[in-house]
């Protein structure tokens, strides 16, 4: 996965663990696109990105990751193969709000996000000879309720909605693994580490790992030759670890059919 001008998609790529991942992938030669919907924040990363790398092919797209109309009309600007896809964006506001498109504010972004942009981008990911979509995910992860995921009917708690979401960011990751791994694409879902970020802030918690430590096993999951030809799994600091919630079949397909009923 290191030759020059393969392209890489990252996604929540200026927070703290977004921007480390975002440097080891530029580092190994890729063009990379970052995505948000901060446009000062990309082009600071973008900046810093092209002087510390010296790799000048670094891009941004402005996308609102929680609505499903801007990852359309993003996947119809994109032209060419993508090799890599690192889902990373996440959100965890303590008060529920809904989108624009009327979804809970966490199950757009962290997980009908990952869903649409694995949805829409896997075509230009097929039939290459090293093809991977790295979905980070937590070991914070369970509790989900398919009859109410977006909080309507019963009390919205930021840190219940976030293990819900990240739980739903495991089981995608194996549906989508079965689903692709004939057109040559590898999808695993990892845990990234304990950083402290606006994410882990927003449950009041700080965090003991570095940056550079919490996007390890992104980058080990996302570049490394020895995971290129392995799709399905659950890595925590770069091993596998066993995942319930992937064996559950019935619950992973239920919620790939509950996310299908979103696309267009």
């Amino acid at each position: 996965m290191s030759d020059l001008q393969k392209n890489a998609i990252i996604t929540g790529a200026y927070g703290a663990i977004g921007q480390a991942i975002a440097m080891g992938v530029a580092a190994k030669g890729f063009r990379v696109t970052l995505v948000g919907r901060d446009n000062k924040q990309l082009e600071r990363v973008q900046k810093l990105l092209i002087q510390s790398s010296s790799n000048p092919s670094i891009f941004i797209e402005i996308v609102d990751l929680s609505l499903q109309k801007e990852i359309v009309e993003f996947s119809k600007r994109w032209s060419g193969k993508l090799a890599l896809l690192i889902n990373n964006a996440a959100t965890a506001p303590r008060k529920r709000t809904e989108t624009s498109e009327g979804i809970e504010v966490q199950w757009a972004t962290n997980v009908l996000g990952y869903f649409w942009m694995i949805h829409y981008f896997s075509p230009f990911l097929e039939n290459l000879s090293d093809a991977r979509i790295v979905n980070v995910a937590s070991y914070w992860a369970g509790g989900m309720n398919m009859r109410d995921p977006e909080f309507k009917s019963r009390a919205y708690n930021n840190d219940e909605a976030y293990r819900q979401a990240k739980q739903a960011n495991r089981m995608l990751s194996a549906a989508f693994a079965g689903r692709l791994k004939s057109k040559g694409i590898a999808v695993n879902s990892c845990h990234p580490g304990d950083v402290n970020s606006k994410l882990s802030n927003a449950f009041g918690f700080g965090g003991s790992e570095s940056p550079a430590e919490g996007a390890a096993t992104p980058l080990f999951l996302s570049l490394s030759e020895e995971v290129g030809k392995i799709t399905g799994k659950y890595y925590e600091h770069m091993k596998p670890v066993a995942c319930p919630f992937s064996k559950d079949q019935a619950m992973i397909e239920e919620l790939f059919h509950q996310c299908s009923l979103t696309v267009e």
